[in-house]
């Protein structure tokens, strides 16, 4: 049987798991959508380069700024561990 104050941590962090997984998938979607839309800019399309810069301020530069926290995070956290193991 489990612990019942660990039942809650351990689904937050799979919530949190979930949440960060979108958030790359997310990133790279966007990273490979800006690469089509200048591949279609230099063929004279410019809606897509468009619709790109509209959405950069709402929606790619928060998740990129997630996705940089969350491996900064991560990155302190398991120097902190492996400094506490010492």
């Amino acid at each position: 049987m489990s612990d019942p104050e660990t039942v809650p941590a351990s689904r937050l962090r799979r919530i949190v798991d979930v949440v960060l997984v979108a958030d790359v998938f997310l990133v790279l979607a966007g990273a490979a959508f800006f690469a089509v839309a200048v591949v279609l800019h230099g063929q004279q399309l410019d809606a897509p380069l468009q619709l790109f810069q509209r959405l950069w301020q709402p929606l790619f530069t928060p998740a990129i700024g997630l996705l940089m926290a969350a491996a900064l995070l991560s990155g302190g956290l398991g120097w902190w561990q492996r400094r506490g193991q010492r």
